[in-house]
């Protein structure tokens, strides 16, 4: 951080009343973000670094106030100074899914049936305005696969190979039925998440990394937090989550779920290779091999049959020699 950063943060807190905090860093994610814990005395707050990002951080606002319209547990913005990227928050404190299940693994129906409700009630708050996630989005953006991982792994751009790929990708949306639009949180997933239990109903799932939500399928996120490239969820975990989505709200998984799973992971395996090649992060290429086989295990529907030969076909597999030798580079 530069001087002129820090001096910014530094005017920032001084001005919102914060300026004697002591500060703490928090892990970030996966964009060039950065969090600090603060604290002062009894209170705690989150400060958001988004230098140059004023449109994430003008969407994360407004996702922000529909959320918390809705009865949902998103950090509430205590100060703002959006032209220099700040933002201070509502501290969740320290119940992240991923520690709480570390703890004690047997805690995931509970934490992730409650985060399943909160999809359904969401979904049954009136649809805001937001950028488009339908079938011609999602399309383009499983092509970041083509662009970023194959060529790491075998030194190829193929623009034909890509465009096939998408052509049979639209082709198993365009086979789904008709679904009305939803807002989709986009990065739904258990590292996203925060348990607080003294809080009601869904209101007890704490969620953050929302600003790239858009209107999207209804289950988009439930299948962001069963088919997780980061950890594995149990298969009866997972059928109690669709069981319970569509009790409140009539969806079935259908035909639907594998192929908006293999959008997503097709998708991730593409960011996952850029973060690590481009932007040096080279831990993102240990979730690889689990993205892989969510995604061939997803391939394996019926109707993804055609889809399933062409992907096999112009990727290979992330083995561990490939990513020795990619974070060897």
């Amino acid at each position: 951080m530069t001087s002129d950063r820090a001096a910014a943060i530094a005017r920032f807190l001084t001005h919102v009343g914060w300026c004697g905090a002591t500060q703490a860093p928090l892990a970030g994610d996966a964009s060039s973000r950065r969090y600090v814990r603060l604290r002062m005395g009894n209170d705690r707050a989150v400060l958001m670094d988004a230098h140059g990002d004023r449109r994430g951080l003008e969407r994360f606002i407004a996702v922000t106030e529909h959320l918390l319209g809705c009865g949902l547990s998103a950090p509430r913005v205590l100060a703002a100074d959006v032209t220099r990227g700040l933002l201070l928050l509502e501290d969740f404190g320290d119940g992240l899914y991923p520690a709480l299940l570390a703890a004690d693994p047997g805690r995931e129906t509970l934490l992730f049936t409650a985060a399943t409700d909160v999809l359904a009630a969401l979904h049954a708050c009136p649809t805001p305005s937001a950028p488009d996630l339908g079938p011609d989005t999602l399309t383009e953006q499983a092509g970041l696969v083509y662009d970023s991982y194959l060529p790491a792994f075998t030194g190829r751009d193929d623009r034909g190979a890509k465009r096939a790929m998408q052509v049979l990708m639209a082709e198993a949306f365009a086979a789904l039925p008709r679904w009305s639009p939803v807002l989709a949180l986009r990065d739904f997933h258990a590292g996203n998440l925060f348990w607080l239990p003294d809080r009601p109903g869904p209101a007890r799932v704490g969620l953050i990394d929302y600003q790239d939500a858009g209107l999207g399928h209804p289950l988009y996120d439930l299948v962001s937090l069963a088919r997780d490239a980061r950890r594995d969820v149990a298969p009866e975990t997972v059928t109690e989550m669709q069981a319970r989505y569509a009790a409140a709200t009539g969806l079935e998984p259908g035909a639907a779920w594998p192929v908006l799973a293999v959008q997503r992971n097709l998708r991730i395996l593409g960011i996952f290779a850029r973060l690590a090649l481009d932007h040096g992060k080279p831990a993102y290429l240990d979730f690889l091999p689990r993205t892989w086989a969510l995604l061939v295990e997803d391939l394996e529907h019926a109707s993804l049959t055609r889809l399933k030969k062409r992907i096999l076909t112009d990727l290979p597999p992330p083995t561990p020699n490939l990513i020795a030798r990619l974070k060897g580079q």
